[in-house]
């Protein structure tokens, strides 16, 4: 993907874990596909990169505005952000929304119109940006060539894009496998038995591992994008069709109730396919939002990161209000005003006892707050419990955890030196963060 090392351009099959809790259907996920050398002019009209553009994705939606397909760069595809820095350290559904609507308002207003009053519109458009807040996403990169690319801009720009979406014929993997067969004929099909015919992102995933496995020269690589740390709900693992209905109590259950035999036409539909022994992150690269594609943090570093952050909690917090920080860091934030600072980077507003604070709520503006050390610091701390509890097994990178780690301490030599210059004027100020004031 962006990070990548070669040279040649490259298409990514992206394969996002589903949310939210509305049927078997809804747990296949969705499909998209990344282009590196793709960019855009608006989000229907596709052009070649100019240098320094990352890409786009390309993607299939129901009820944006009528349009079949759309085009959204890279980085505000995952984060409704235009910069990695800006990316916020943790993510809950106020913060989400407002990212979102901010980047609508700037850019997609032609498409996406403000609702009665200038407010933000309800509707399917907020999967345009911001997908990694919901779910953690898998990449499945093959390389591609610049005329290829020419030759998919001038097919899509030149047909129409009118929606004809439908969940069962025409849905995101089906966009999603027309546009890796143009690169590559006849490479993705749906399945007949382990989907009932449904094309789905699981599917046309396995058919590109095959894909490659055939064609080495391919150069295909595995990368998988972690969903960012927050108070929003966890995605959960992608499924076929058949695979829902087996591992879904409320259908299967009944079914085995009336019909044992059936019921075991699905467990053998299931076993037989191979469906649930496919695993998107197998020898994964993590993507950080940076670019940068890295190896996984080991298990052993990822406990013995926990180890120390429960270390530095209780430390802080000896009654153990702290210990569970990202719980903690959601009240917090909940009372919070969202804003933009003057560098255009997430602003987070708290009124405490009278007094506001405020605490930049990304990595380019976190430790710079003058008046809020204690809540940087607790806003860190919660950003690494949120991680190091619920993110994918392969979906930490070393080098994201350590700046994590590099923040939080500098953060916390903040509170220190603050309450060191208190102590010297005989003034003590009360502190915030939910944490008592270290040692």
């Amino acid at each position: 993907m962006a990070g990548s090392s070669r040279a040649s351009a490259s298409a990514t099959l992206l394969i996002e874990e589903p949310y939210g809790k509305l049927g078997f259907f809804t747990a296949t996920g969705h499909a998209a596909v990344y282009l590196s050398d793709v960019c855009a002019d608006t989000p229907t009209v596709l052009r070649r990169c100019n240098p320094g553009e990352t890409g786009i994705v390309l993607s299939r939606y129901d009820d944006v505005n009528g349009y079949d397909w759309l085009a959204i760069p890279l980085i505000p595809y995952l984060y409704a952000v235009e910069r990695p820095e800006d990316v916020p350290l943790f993510a809950d559904a106020k913060m989400v929304a407002f990212l979102r609507d901010q980047y609508r308002r700037k850019y997609l207003e032609s498409i996406v119109p403000d609702a009665h009053g200038g407010e933000m519109p309800t509707g399917n458009w907020i999967q345009l940006v911001g997908s990694s807040y919901d779910r953690t996403i898998y990449g499945l990169e093959v390389e591609t060539t610049p005329k290829q690319d020419d030759a998919l801009i001038r097919w899509l720009n030149g047909a129409p894009n009118r929606s004809h979406f439908h969940l069962v014929s025409r849905n995101c993997a089906d966009f999603a496998k027309t546009i890796i067969n143009f690169y590559y004929p006849k490479a993705l099909h749906r399945s007949v038995i382990a989907d009932a015919g449904i094309t789905t992102p699981k599917q046309i995933a396995k058919m590109l591992v095959k894909l490659e496995a055939r064609r080495p020269e391919l150069e295909g690589s595995r990368s998988v994008i972690a969903q960012v740390p927050g108070s929003l709900s966890r995605s959960s693992p992608i499924h076929g069709v058949v695979e829902s209905f087996l591992k879904s109590k409320k259908y299967i259950v009944p079914s085995a109730v009336v019909s044992p035999i059936f019921a075991g036409c699905v467990f053998a539909v299931y076993v037989g396919t191979g469906t649930g022994r496919f695993e998107p992150d197998h020898d994964a690269m993590v993507l950080n939002p940076d670019g940068a594609l890295e190896s996984p943090l080991s298990k052993t570093d990822r406990k013995t990161y926990r180890r120390q952050l429960k270390s530095l909690l209780a430390e802080w917090d000896p009654a153990g209000r702290g210990l569970n920080a990202a719980k903690q860091w959601k009240k917090l934030q909940s009372r919070a005003e969202i804003s933009l600072d003057s560098q255009g980077e997430p602003l987070l507003k708290l009124a405490l006892d009278g007094k506001l604070f405020r605490v930049g709520a990304s990595t380019a503006n976190v430790t710079g707050a003058r008046d809020g050390p204690p809540i940087a610091r607790e806003l860190l701390a919660a950003r690494l419990d949120s991680e190091l509890r619920h993110a994918p097994a392969r979906g930490l990178s070393p080098s994201a955890l350590a700046r994590d780690w590099n923040m939080l301490q500098q953060a916390q030599r903040s509170v220190l030196e603050e309450h060191s210059q208190l102590r010297a004027t005989a003034f003590t100020a009360p502190d915030h963060s939910g944490f008592t004031n270290g040692p």
